[in-house]
């Protein structure tokens, strides 16, 4: 077997955005790092910029400066994407409406589900709670009426409204067209193997 020589990738590792979102989230200035590592601060801001790149002693120097390991800037990011179309279509309980999981089921920070409402929808008479911290409704299109404990609100396409998702709750679609929300529950109050 003829063995396969390993080639580096012609596009340049990009650390930079992640040294300056590291130094800002301390709330340190370009000028502060600077005096701190020693290097200049027009060094700095390339290297943020990527415009440079450090050898790796001064690499390591900057990072001591920020208190970030070094191992942090190269690790790749995790993500999922679901297409909306491959969202599993789920049931929250109401009734007409059709759901979408849109996060992994696996995803136990947060949980997005995207609900068409159809005319005459209901989240059911009496009102019910989710098991989660915060709970928000972000409606897309259409309206909804929303109750949350006695009290009734009107929500339109663009209102978002965030209480605890404890508190009982229900919704009705009293209008003559299909509604879209999108509901955020933190943390996911239920979640399962993908």
């Amino acid at each position: 077997m003829k063995p396969v020589h390993p080639r580096a990738s012609r596009e340049p590792v990009r650390i930079g955005a992640k040294l300056r979102a590291s130094r800002l989230a301390q709330g340190l200035t370009v000028a502060q790092v600077a005096e701190a590592s020693g290097l200049t601060r027009g060094f700095l801001s390339r290297v943020e910029r990527d415009e440079t790149s450090p050898s790796v002693s001064t690499l390591i120097t900057i990072c001591q400066v920020l208190s970030l390991p070094v191992g942090d800037l190269f690790e790749t990011i995790e993500s999922d994407l679901i297409p909306l179309d491959d969202a599993p279509l789920i049931n929250m309980g109401g009734s007409d409406v059709i759901e979408r999981l849109l996060t992994p089921r696996g995803q136990g920070r947060v949980q997005i589900i995207r609900s068409v409402m159809q005319p005459g929808a209901s989240g059911g008479g009496d009102p019910y709670t989710v098991n989660c911290d915060v709970e928000v409704l972000h409606v897309l299109s259409g309206a909804l009426r929303f109750r949350l404990g006695n009290d009734w609100h009107e929500l339109a396409a663009g209102d978002t409204m965030t209480f605890p998702g404890r508190e009982p709750h229900t919704w009705r679609n009293d209008s003559d067209d299909d509604t879209v929300v999108l509901w955020m529950l933190v943390p996911a109050p239920w979640s399962g193997s993908q």
